[in-house]
């Protein structure tokens, strides 16, 4: 496994080591180290992913990514598709571990990691947002709500932000445990 750690300017490599091409791109390197919620994240997956021998390469993308609400880390290589499981339920999992990792570490519950296996969750997020666009714009047509299939906490986030201050409508979850859906409902005045 090789893992990539992105700092404000630069690359630096784990394990595999590969030398900036001079001193300024050195000076530019952020080091991460496991005081971060990044490097503690970024740790966690190091080891889950030692500890079972896949193949892939590692990359903090964001230390604190805005819209995800925290480290953003990117896998990538041969044995990433078994990360990512049937409808992304591994890589929900293996989210969840380590989000739970980081939140314990940090003794903080807002902490949110996200992880991205061979850009999985960026299609999957650009899907849901082309999806809300549609039922808003059926919504604000027809005047009349309409509920979405049931889907995991982060799915319906991304369409709870996407969708926020767009003039019309308004968004709710409904339901209960892992039936809980997203409504789009005309705003009244």
């Amino acid at each position: 496994m090789r893992v990539t750690r992105l700092g404000a300017g630069g690359a630096e490599e784990g394990r595999e080591a590969v030398e900036p091409e001079d001193d300024d791109d050195r000076a530019d390197v952020v080091p991460i180290t496991a005081d971060s919620p990044a490097g503690a994240a970024l740790q966690a997956v190091e080891r889950i992913l030692e500890s079972v021998g896949a193949d892939v390469d590692v990359i903090l993308r964001s230390e604190n990514d805005e819209f995800a609400g925290g480290p953003v880390i990117d896998i990538n290589g041969p044995d990433s598709g078994l990360l990512i499981g049937r409808r992304g339920n591994t890589l929900q999992s293996l989210q969840f571990i380590v989000q739970s990792i980081v939140r314990q570490q940090f003794d903080q519950e807002g902490i949110r990691v996200s992880l991205d296996v061979e850009q999985y969750r960026q299609r999957r997020e650009d899907s849901l947002r082309e999806m809300a666009d549609r039922v808003a714009n059926r919504v604000q047509q027809t005047g009349r709500g309409i509920t979405l299939e049931p889907m995991p906490p982060s799915d319906r986030r991304v369409i709870h932000l996407y969708l926020d201050g767009r003039d019309g409508i308004r968004t709710e979850s409904v339901g209960y445990g892992d039936g809980r859906k997203v409504q789009i409902i005309p705003e009244r005045d």
